[in-house]
């Protein structure tokens, strides 16, 4: 299996790589959106502001080679930043329009109600919302490292796959068609984070 690990200039590309070639499987740094066109699955991952990561990922080309592979059904997985920029717009560094693939909008911890401290660094749980492949082994409520200060509000109920709590409900996960995104890093959450990577890369039919 070839994952494809989309390097836009904002992401821990060599951390997930490590992770996905920990559990036997090839990964790619895509330096080019045509790269998307051959891979097997993609991995989206990123750090830092949104306004500066969609100017990224729009400049470099990348907008339209991933909807295309989205739109072709085409595994993706979003990776923090990489799932918030799953989302229809977002305002952190400036407002800007997301890939819109699943709808929502990125807001602070603050808007959403959250009291504690932010950003939101360390380890927390993730409460399960409804069964999923990419959740097969794990238990309803598992521990994830997280590091952020704004989080997707999806538009639809429907497609938040998992919760934490953090002073108030975080969307932790969410998963519309096939593509999926967590909030936390999973490449750096020890068996859990290592087992939800596995789970993906290994997606039969669903």
């Amino acid at each position: 299996m070839n994952v494809a690990i989309v390097n836009y200039g904002m992401g821990n590309l060599a951390s997930v790589q490590n992770a996905v070639e920990t559990l036997g499987h090839s990964a790619s740094i895509a330096d080019d959106p045509a790269q998307l066109e051959t891979c097997d699955r993609i991995i989206l991952p990123g750090v830092g502001a949104f306004a500066e990561g969609m100017d990224r990922l729009d400049g470099g080309g990348w907008v339209t080679s991933l909807r295309r592979a989205v739109d072709a059904g085409k595994p993706l997985f979003g990776i923090c930043l990489g799932m918030q920029f799953l989302a229809d717009r977002g305002d952190e560094g400036g407002e800007r329009l997301g890939l819109g693939i699943i709808p929502g909008a990125i807001v602070s911890l603050r808007a959403l109600g959250c009291d504690l401290r932010t950003p939101h660094v360390g380890w927390n749980d993730m409460r399960a919302k409804r069964k999923d492949p990419i959740l097969e082994g794990l238990p309803e409520t598992a521990d994830y490292y997280y590091v952020h200060s704004f989080a997707l509000q999806p538009a639809d109920p429907k497609d938040v796959l998992g919760t934490t709590d953090y002073g108030c409900e975080i969307t932790a996960m969410v998963r519309r068609g096939r593509v999926w995104g967590a909030q936390f890093h999973p490449e750096k959450s020890s068996k859990a984070g290592l087992r939800l990577l596995r789970n993906f890369i290994e997606l039969g039919g669903c």
